[in-house]
């Protein structure tokens, strides 16, 4: 097994950020098993979607219309809002696992992986890649 942290720059808005490369990357050449992806934050979770097509605005836009950033949230420090981050990785989990072949990730056509990110407040991600032989 083998594991390594990743950072990487959200900003001050919200974002689907593609890290397949990323994954990628990690994982070239390695044995085949898993590649676990995960985001050790409270408030940002990892999808698989299709990207460029407009599915990461359609993704922030649903969430959106779910998780309103506005002054209904309990826990209400740092933005308007903010207690929306908090409930959003029970929709978008802090994590997601994906198959290796051949050193290659085992993505469908259109599949990307992404860090989900509603959290104005944070512009700083870290991401842990683990890859799991199988």
């Amino acid at each position: 097994m083998r594991t390594e942290t990743r950072q990487f720059h959200t900003g001050t808005r919200e974002v689907v950020l593609d890290i397949t490369r990323e994954c990628a990357d990690f994982a070239a050449g390695g044995p085949d098993g898993l590649l676990h992806v995960f985001v050790p934050h409270a408030t940002a979770g990892i999808a698989i979607i299709e990207t460029g097509a407009g599915s990461d605005d359609d993704l922030l836009a649903a969430l959106g219309d779910l998780l309103p950033a506005d002054d209904r949230w309990q826990h209400a420090h740092g933005s308007r809002g903010h207690g929306r981050s908090h409930v959003m990785p029970a929709l978008i989990p802090p994590y997601a696992t994906v198959p290796v072949v051949g050193g290659r990730l085992a993505l469908g056509t259109w599949q990307s992986i992404c860090l989900v990110d509603v959290n104005i407040d944070n512009p700083e991600r870290s991401v842990r890649l683990t890859s799991m032989p199988g």
